[in-house]
């Protein structure tokens, strides 16, 4: 009787060779193949046959192999299904009575002595697997809970672990960012008035390269030096509210007040000529036209004494 290496020599001879495959999951593929071809040779040695052909090796190699798959499947599903997560015996067993093999054969057809011993395949290293986020102490079974039960999940899953980073106290940092702060938000308010005000361009062809915000000639240049700057004006609409209170006060007092004459005419109150009442003007008339662009105004707030 030939040896199955021969066979499976020839075989591969016949065939060519296999191509070298370069990730490591497709060559563990290729090894288990290899060694379901050399199991099928030696079946094939044993019931007395010296040669098969390539076709009928693949042939019987894939029916082994779906076997094999299929046992294994069966077997993993009884055991998850017993909320376990490592087969046992049992569970195989199992498996091969449900689909129909005499479980009480096995033994005879292991001591058979015409059988072939096949050596070991070489061992290879394997794959290196991803270190998962590892915090915290591991929890192990206590005593009461079997071995072959689920271990508990990644501390990490269950215990809080903080992720927010210091703040940063540098002095050197906190300038840094507060100037590149203040470059950002200088830069992206003069984009906002480009694009909603009059812009002039540095090239006649090209008028969105390089816009420049068109400067508003005043109306009356010297009138800007004459009228008083804005906190003035603040400090003075905050002296002027101080003293309406203070006069509404005086006026709601009960001792201050003064009942109206009813025959006294309101209607023949003095007016100016053309009978409009004025209104006080701005000193320019289009001093800022952008709405987002206009002084805040300060609202008046009643002081309590």
């Amino acid at each position: 009787m030939a040896d199955p290496a021969v066979v499976s020599g020839s075989l591969n001879s016949r065939s060519g060779g296999s191509k070298a495959v370069a990730g490591p999951a497709e060559n563990y593929v290729l090894a288990r193949r290899r060694t379901l071809q050399v199991v099928v040779s030696s079946l094939l040695t044993e019931n007395g046959y010296e040669s098969a052909e390539k076709a009928a090796v693949e042939s019987l190699t894939e029916m082994m192999q779906s076997y094999i798959t299929e046992i294994g499947r069966c077997a993993k599903a009884y055991c998850e299904h017993t909320a376990r997560i490592t087969p046992t015996l049992p569970d195989v067993v199992v498996t091969l009575i449900e689909m129909g093999f005499n479980v009480d054969t096995l033994p005879v057809y292991a001591k058979r002595s015409q059988r072939m011993v096949i050596t070991a395949p070489p061992i290879t290293n394997a794959p290196v697997v991803a270190k998962a986020l590892s915090t915290g102490q591991k929890r192990s079974h206590p005593s009461h809970i079997p071995s072959y039960f689920p271990e508990f999940p990644d501390p990490h899953t269950y215990i809080k672990t903080p992720t927010f980073r210091e703040p940063v106290s540098e002095y050197q940092v906190v300038r840094e960012k507060a100037a590149s702060q203040r470059r950002d938000v200088e830069r992206a308010l003069t984009r906002f008035m480009a694009k909603t005000g009059e812009t002039q361009s540095l090239f006649k062809d090209d008028l969105t390269t390089f816009p420049l915000i068109a400067p508003r000639p005043s109306t009356i240049p010297y009138l800007s030096a004459l009228l008083p700057s804005e906190l003035e004006l603040q400090a003075l609409e905050e002296t002027d509210s101080s003293e309406q209170d203070d006069q509404t006060d005086s006026e709601n007092n009960p001792n201050n007040i003064v009942s109206d004459d009813p025959g006294a005419d309101k209607e023949n109150s003095v007016l100016p000529s053309g009978g409009v009442v004025p209104t006080v003007k701005s000193s320019e008339e289009n001093v800022i036209d952008n709405p987002y662009l206009r002084p805040v105004k300060k609202p008046k707030v009643r002081r309590k004494k």
